[in-house]
Order: C-alpha cells, then structure tokens, then sequence
C-alpha cells in the first residue's frame, strides 16, 4: 500500500473510531497491553492508554510501511541527503556511536573525525577538572558559563540540570537571552580568575549569543591581564576561523551535518563533558546509541519511536488534537518540556512538502508542560474537564539518585493518566455528593461540575532510575519520533527556515534605531518603533 492509500484507510477508520472509549478496548482487544507496551535501551514505553482500536493501531502503523520508513531510516543511517532542502545529512546518530564506527555523510567517512573530536573534548575536559588547565593566572578554573541560544543552550541545560551533582566539582551556569538580567545573573557570584566561558553556536554568527559572549568578554578583561585571556573563551563551532578571530583561545568543531538542535551529542555538550565528567558524559551518549540500535534495527510494530510517532499522527491527524502535553515527575528533568518544545516544533512545524506542495493537513501539535506534581495544580484542570482533548506524556522516574523509591510521585503519575482516561460519569459524581451530605436538589445543581469525560489519551515512559543512560535513551527516543512524523508527513524535519525571517527583520530594526534612520514598516510596528525608540 503506498502512502496515499495509507491515508485513505487511516482517514475511514479515524471517522469510525472517534467516539471509541479508551478503556473498553481493554476488553475488547485482550493482547492490547501487551502488544502496546515496548522495551527499549532501559525504559518501559506504554501506549495501551492511547486512543486507537486496534483497527486504528494498524492503520497508523500502516501509514509507517505506506512511507516506507525502513527505507527512510537507511538512508539516515547511511548519511544521504535527508536534509533535503539543504543537501546535508544528518548524523547525529554518528556522534554517539561507539568506537570502530563506519559513518559516512554522502559518502565521506566521519566516524575517526568524531572520535578524535570526542577524545579531545575527554582530554580537555580531564585537563579542566584535574587543574592542569588553567586561567591566565594560573588559578584553577571553578565555575564554567555556557553562551548559547535555542539548539546550543536547551539540550546541554537540560542534560545539566538532570545529571550534575549538589555539589559539583565545576560549577556550571548557563546564558541565552540578551536580555542583560540573564548575564548579569550568571555572573553574580562568580570570579573572573576562575571562570571559564564556552561560546556554543553552529555558524558563530547568532546575534543573540556573539551579544552574550561580547559581555563576558568585557567581564573578564576587565579584571584579567590581556596574556592568559584567551585561555578563558572556548568556542564550539562548526566555523572554528570565526571563533578564533572573536578571541577564542581553542576551538572544538563539529561538521554542518550536526543540526543545531541534535547538537548536545557533539562538541556543543563540552560544558557537560566538563561539569560532570567525560566518564559520565560518555555515558549518556551509550545510552542513546542504545536507542539508535533499537530504532534501527526493531521491527515497525515493535519500534519505540515508531509507535510513538503513530500515536502522535493518530491524535493529530485522526482525532484533530492540535496540542501534547509532556509532564515528567522528575524535578531534574524540569527543561524536558522546553528541550520538546524545540526538539518537535522547530523540527516538524512545516507546512511545504518534499516536493514544495503545501501539506494537506496539519502536522506538529502545541507541545508544552511542566514537571509534575507542579502541572497538576497548574494546567491539569483543562486537561481533565476542559473541551478540548490534550494528549499527555508521563515520563516516570521510580527511584530518585540516591536509589530511594518515590511512590508519591510515581503514584501521582499513574493516577493523572488513570483518572484522564476514565473520569467520572455524572451519576457517580451524583452517588458522591449524596453520600457526602448533600440533599437531592444540591447533589442535581452541583453533580454537572464534578463530571469529568474522560476518554483522553496518555503515554507512560517508565525508568528506573535517572541515569546517564536512559537519559540519552529518552532523548533518543523522542529525536526518532520526530523523524518518523516527518517522512510520514512528508516534511523536512532538519531545516528551519522559519526561525530567519523574524531574525533577519530583528537586525533591520536594530540598524534603523541605531542610525535614526527608520523607513516606513506597518502603522503598528512603526508606531511601536517610535515609542519603544523615545525611551
């Protein structure tokens, strides 16, 4: 069947299935926990709570053989040219495979250039923790500033804040807004002798991050000798000529088929290969490289990444829901979400086909959320009674890093997804205020608000525990996912022309303000100009 027909099946059945009840397939399809629970590379993923029959399983799955994706994901594996639109591959599988590797991208070998890279990034970051390597004054550097913006700052962030110590040996903060609070925060507290800034930016051209690094630079001259200052500044590049000429004292590069936001696998992740350890750091990458081996060799129906790529397009596509919710209970796992957010909307918010016809419908949803229990008393109220339908995701951590169980959150997870899925009729919302006292007449008026419909979707992702490992499996697993949708969607999930217009329009601003030389925009935005401009 190919993926036009794919379409029309999954349509018919999607129609048939939208008034289908989540927890009557149970019953109704006895295998369904088993044949929609998957193992994979540490972590246990659950989709026996979404909203498809089995019918309906098979039709999105259906999609994934009609788009071929075996096919699709050879040719990532092989280092063709999936990045269509910029004729790049994309390896970032490369960048976390294990040593003796055969990478090519479009045929170049790159695996010897990514170990030797890797090795250089373990040696300094040996070199950096041991006190061997220092600032120009020959003091050992304490506390590390990463300068970053969107696919350079939110992964290495995210993989900070879930793995590093209380107390670690390197302290490390992080930079992204130019807004000077963020700076002038980071910067509190710390010793210009003893820091040491790592500039992170694919081209070494974002406005926004070459702003941030120009202010660190003057922190620390300001207080340094002008010998020595470049030991202080490291760039992270895919243009090392241009990090060099900014003043940075070393370079570490990565190649142009390293998208900027699966880059925390390369180079860009030294501030974490630093702060927490090459040792640990390495880890991390075995475990997505875990993941890569699952995805690539694991049949279709038993694919992680596969199945849930088919739920999202299931939820999106079949049953219009516009938005996904990702609720992790785990507090070190709090810029989950926002990784997500850019992870999923940068990658597969398009709207042109591979052949530059628009898509015919709509592709990535809304993805937001916040650790859980904190969402619970924040936007799970829409979630459980609102009108529109938001599918969750519950990534559930077991035992907390010091291998201590954690029932009351896990539990809390376990009871969101349960409760979303088989609300409250309103007889027993009716059966409940009686019981608690209210007479008939109070129980009629109140009953209708204590209903809840039910019926929505969930996934479950469970760990064990927070490792290194299943922390690159996670992030593996979700990275895959975004892949499936798009050639299923028929989009270029690696480009983002989107991201350049607002940029390029922000720099025009910018150079019109500064010269008092404004041409006419829109009565809005010129007026905003004006009063923005007189303060």
């Amino acid at each position: 069947m190919d993926l036009d027909a794919a379409w029309t099946a999954f349509d018919s059945v999607a129609a048939r299935d939208r008034g289908v009840r989540i927890v009557d397939q149970f019953t109704a399809d006895p295998d369904r926990l088993s044949r929609l629970t998957v193992e994979a590379a540490g972590l246990t993923i659950d989709l026996s709570k979404q909203s498809w029959t089995r019918e309906g399983f098979d039709a999105a799955l259906g999609l994934a053989h009609g788009a071929e994706i075996e096919a699709a994901r050879a040719r990532l594996f092989g280092g063709e040219a999936v990045n269509f639109t910029e004729g790049r591959a994309v390896l970032h599988a490369a960048l976390r495979a294990r040593p003796g590797g055969d990478y090519r991208a479009l045929g170049e070998p790159v695996s010897g250039e990514v170990e030797a890279v890797r090795k250089a990034m373990g040696d300094y970051a040996d070199a950096v923790r041991s006190g061997k390597e220092t600032g120009a004054t020959g003091k050992r550097f304490k506390a590390l500033v990463h300068v970053g913006i969107g696919g350079s700052d939110l992964g290495p962030r995210l993989v900070w804040d879930a793995l590093s110590s209380r107390a670690p040996d390197i302290e490390v903060r992080f930079v992204a807004n130019i807004d000077r609070a963020e700076m002038d925060q980071t910067l509190t507290g710390l010793d210009p002798e003893t820091t040491l800034v790592i500039v992170a930016s694919k081209t070494f051209t974002t406005q926004e991050t070459l702003a941030n690094a120009e202010l660190a630079r003057q922190w620390l001259a300001a207080a340094l000798p002008a010998e020595g200052l470049d030991r202080h500044f490291i760039g992270v590049t895919a243009a090392p000529q241009l990090a060099e000429r900014f003043g940075c004292g070393r370079t570490f590069a990565f190649r142009d088929w390293v998208g900027g936001r699966y880059s925390l696998w390369s180079a860009v992740g030294l501030s974490c290969a630093i702060g927490l350890g090459p040792d640990l750091f390495q880890r991390m990458l075995d475990g997505a490289a875990d993941m890569d081996a699952h995805f690539r060799d694991a049949p279709l129906e038993r694919n992680a990444p596969v199945l849930m790529a088919a739920a999202e397009i299931w939820n999106v596509n079949g049953l219009g829901r516009g938005a996904r919710t990702v609720a992790p209970y785990a507090h070190r796992l709090r810029r989950l979400a926002a990784f997500l957010q850019q992870l999923e909307m940068e990658s597969n918010g398009k709207r042109i086909r591979d052949d530059g016809s628009p898509v015919p419908r709509q592709t990535c949803p809304v993805v937001f959320g916040e650790p859980g229990t904190n969402g619970q008393h924040a936007f799970f109220q829409q979630l459980h009674q609102g009108p529109e339908t938001v599918p969750a995701d519950f990534v559930v951590v077991a035992r907390d890093e010091e291998n201590r169980p954690q029932p009351a959150l896990w539990a809390n997870a376990l009871a969101q997804a349960e409760a979303l899925m088989m609300g409250k009729s309103l007889k027993a919302a009716r059966d409940e205020l009686i019981a608690a006292g209210h007479t008939p007449a109070e129980a009629d008026r109140l009953a209708p608000h204590k209903t809840f419909p039910g019926n929505r979707p969930s996934t479950a992702i469970l760990m064990e525990r927070l490792t290194p490992e299943t922390l690159g499996a996670l992030l593996a697993l979700y990275e895959h996912k975004v892949f499936v949708e798009g050639i299923i969607w028929r989009i270029n999930s690696f480009d983002q022309w989107g991201v350049e217009l607002g940029k390029a329009m922000a720099r025009t601003i910018l150079g019109e303000v500064e010269s008092g030389q404004a041409r006419p925009h829109d009565p809005s935005t010129t007026t905003l100009i004006r009063r923005l401009s007189a303060n």
